[in-house]
């Protein structure tokens, strides 16, 4: 799935042109889901198409950019052309350079926030003020009392950063949120295109005098952006300020939403892998075997501690997480949180009734950088991971005392499932296919009816989830799009805007669970009618692009990065190419792109044992988006020869859409894959089918499974049911080579 932006406001219904005006390019570090990484966090950039212009920047000839290192140019870049819409007769756009400015209905009027912020900041004598997208944890997903840019802007996408200064106000986003900003801002603010570190300081450099002083909140600035700043900072003679509390708050005052408060819960034994006390012990032994020795290890990313103590809540959008920090050292464990929110069975759970090394004490949330520090000044070393630690913490730890890897050892043990993990991730996604079958059989018999559009399928498909079995809602918002909205990787529906689904057109569903035993992601794409046969050629490219990756078999640790091109080649063949990443990991009952598992520049090798979404796409602006997604599990591959070769077993159930396959592009390989594909399908999901009394869906399944190489005349009856069940061994990469 596509990493999430509100595109609520990405296309009008009666008017296909500014459809595809709105088209919005690709993100070269992910479908989005696929592999969103904090807008912050990437200074170096690659090129993205231009759009349109923004009236209120005064930059004619502005171009967007995206993060990519330039060696991965040859990956993500893609040769995507856009309409450049003037502002004539547009009603969906501000206009700024009329008198008086043209606003739209959706623009948010931000002239008493502004002033109330100025009001902060000359309180505290900055004359510039800066203003990420993110919380104190580096979270993906943020919750509504963090949407701090949104409210001072009035622009909701998930990427972009402020900056305020006494006089002006500007906004960086990417080239996938240009026309969504043009609709939510007023004309108090600039737009801007060129997102990177050194454009932004150059715009404050020109606002701000030599010797002035720019504020920012140090627990909304992860240590590797807090040292881009300060460099370019100190060699223009200007001071980066570190404000603790937070100024945008302070100026949004009873009006910022309340933190959450519901219960913290303890995930029942049946749904955990191991047991707090173990992991613990285990994070321990890792500590005393670190060439440092660290005596401490700070978490602060929301599902390290989630996952650590086995503790789940409802905190943040479409994750199951807590605001919390935790300090692990030899002796004791602390937990940074809101206590109000145990019950009296889970403090128990947690031994906090006791001070020795394996209870856990509570402190409340807003102490730990108090905490920290005067910890810090004992003769101890910190143990940080460095992508998810701020800049608010690591300013009061002396760096003699710091220990740094790049991601915790948490983050690293979470990552690698153990046995019963896997067969936990795995039930889910066989409950999860069935809701994905029973999806895709509504829409075929309820779509030629005219009687369902994008908003209403994602709200059907999300109430199935939430109807099995230790459901806990949607692991994302669901991206419902038809025809040309596909072509938009981060679009969703709203009940105001959508399109209705036709036979005539192609309709991708990409969507997930939160389970109490796993999170699913899965992305199917379909066409109810007669596709063309450019259509088919895409489709049946991407589904080769996923066959060959998953197919691959490759030597233990090898990086995604290295092997991510596999995925593209079918495409690359014929001068065709995606936008995105190509796949990111996913937890059980976490986070439904869990880092850093992946195939981006910055993920860890793949080993033996880690989940991975894989998902190449295809997008042509204005017409149609195609996505296939599936998730793996890593397992051992069998060789000829002695050694460590890995390869990916599927555990995503659904089938894919025949109509769609044009089976003269698939070598025998790739036959041969899908067919033993389509029996693990039969063998897994359909006693599930039957045991359920689902019929109908059965009947479908056994369909869109028969074999492609000769397709059998269609069969009901009951023996041909049950000779279904003698096909071969469960799928995996190692099992489909010739």
């Amino acid at each position: 799935m596509p990493t999430l932006g509100d595109f609520s406001e990405t296309r009008l219904e009666k008017d296909p042109q500014q459809q595809q005006d709105t088209a919005l390019s690709l993100a070269c570090s992910g479908p989005g889901k696929a592999g969103r990484k904090r807008l912050q966090n990437s200074p170096v950039l690659f090129p993205s198409p231009l759009i349109y212009s923004s009236p209120a920047s005064g930059d004619l000839m502005a171009q967007a950019h995206w993060h990519c290192y330039p060696w991965l140019a040859l990956l993500c870049a893609c040769a995507w052309s856009y309409s450049q819409p003037g502002y004539l007769g547009r009603q969906d756009v501000r206009n700024c350079s009329t008198n008086p400015p043209y606003l739209p209905i959706t623009a948010v009027n931000t002239a008493m926030r502004l002033a109330a912020l100025r009001q902060q900041m000359q309180a505290q004598n900055l004359p510039a003020y800066i203003i990420p997208d993110t919380d104190a944890h580096m979270s993906e997903y943020i919750g509504k009392h963090d949407e701090r840019r949104a409210w001072i802007s009035g622009f909701t996408g998930t990427a972009g950063i402020a900056v305020v200064t006494m006089q002006k106000a500007a906004l960086w986003t990417d080239s996938r949120y240009w026309t969504q900003a043009e609709r939510q801002m007023d004309c108090n603010w600039e737009l801007h295109k060129e997102v990177s570190i050194y454009n932004i300081v150059t715009w404050i450099f020109a606002e701000v005098p030599v010797g002035g002083r720019v504020g920012f909140d140090p627990f909304l600035f992860s240590v590797d952006f807090w040292e881009d700043y300060e460099v370019q900072f100190q060699e223009a003679n200007r001071y980066l300020v570190s404000i603790p509390t937070n100024l945008v708050d302070l100026a949004w005052g009873s009006e910022r939403p309340p933190v959450p408060s519901q219960p913290i819960y303890a995930l029942p034994k049946k749904f955990t892998g191991s047991t707090w006390q173990e992991k613990v012990s285990t994070i321990r032994s890792y500590m005393v075997n670190h060439t440092m020795a660290p005596t401490g290890l700070l978490l602060s990313a929301l599902d390290e501690t989630a996952w650590l103590f086995n503790l789940r809540s409802s905190d943040i959008p479409y994750n199951p997480f807590f605001y919390s920090y935790t300090l692990l050292t030899d002796s004791s464990i602390r937990l940074f949180v809101n206590k109000s929110r145990f019950s009296l069975e889970t403090l128990q759970y947690l031994n906090t009734n006791c001070t020795t090394a394996m209870c856990v004490q509570l402190e409340d949330y807003d102490q730990v950088r108090d905490t920290v520090k005067a910890y810090a000044s004992g003769n101890v070393t910190i143990l940080l991971g460095l992508s998810y630690t701020t800049y608010g913490i690591y300013e009061v730890i002396p760096k003699e005392k710091i220990v740094s890897n790049n991601y915790s050892p948490v983050m690293l043990m979470k990552a690698v499932k153990n046995s019963k993990e896997q067969a936990l991730l795995k039930a889910s996604h066989v409950r999860d296919a069935v809701v994905v079958i029973k999806y895709l059989v509504w829409l075929e018999k309820n779509v030629p009816k005219g009687t369902v559009d994008e908003f209403s399928g994602a709200k059907y498909i999300d109430e199935l989830r939430r109807k099995e079995n230790f459901s806990s809602g949607p692991s994302f918002e669901t991206i419902s799009a038809s025809g040309l909205n596909a072509a938009l990787a981060h679009y969703s529906p709203t009940q105001e805007l959508h399109r209705k689904l036709s036979s005539d057109e192609m309709y991708l569903v990409d969507s997930g669970g939160q389970y109490w035993d796993g999170t699913t992601d899965i992305t199917r794409t379909v066409h109810w009618g007669t596709p063309t046969a450019f259509q088919k050629e895409a489709y049946t490219r991407v589904l080769m692009g996923s066959i060959d990756l998953f197919r691959l078999i490759f030597p233990a640790p090898t990086s995604g990065i290295t092997m991510e091109a596999f995925a593209r080649r079918a495409l690359w063949q014929v001068g065709l190419n995606y936008g995105h990443g190509t796949g990111h990991g996913i937890g059980n009952f976490l986070c439904v792109h869990e880092w850093p598992v992946g195939f981006q520049y910055d993920n860890i090798a793949m080993a033996k044992g880690m989940f991975t979404s894989i998902e190449p796409g295809y997008y042509q602006d204005g017409e149609f988006g195609i996505r296939l997604e599936d998730v793996a599990l890593v397992v051992e591959a069998k060789t000829k020869y002695s050694g460590t070769y890995l390869t990916f077993e599927v555990v995503s159930f659904v089938p894919y859409d025949r109509n769609l396959i044009d089976v003269s592009l698939l070598s025998p390989e790739h036959l041969q894959y899908l067919n033993k594909y389509y029996r693990t399908i039969r063998e897994t999901i359909g006693p599930e089918l039957l045991r359920r009394q689902l019929l109908e869906e059965f009947a479908w399944m056994e369909r869109h499974t028969q074999p492609l190489s000769a397709i059998a005349p269609h069969s009901n009856s009951l023996t041909s049911i049950l000779t279904l069940y003698h096909w071969g061994e469960p799928i995996s990469g190692s099992h489909l080579w010739p």
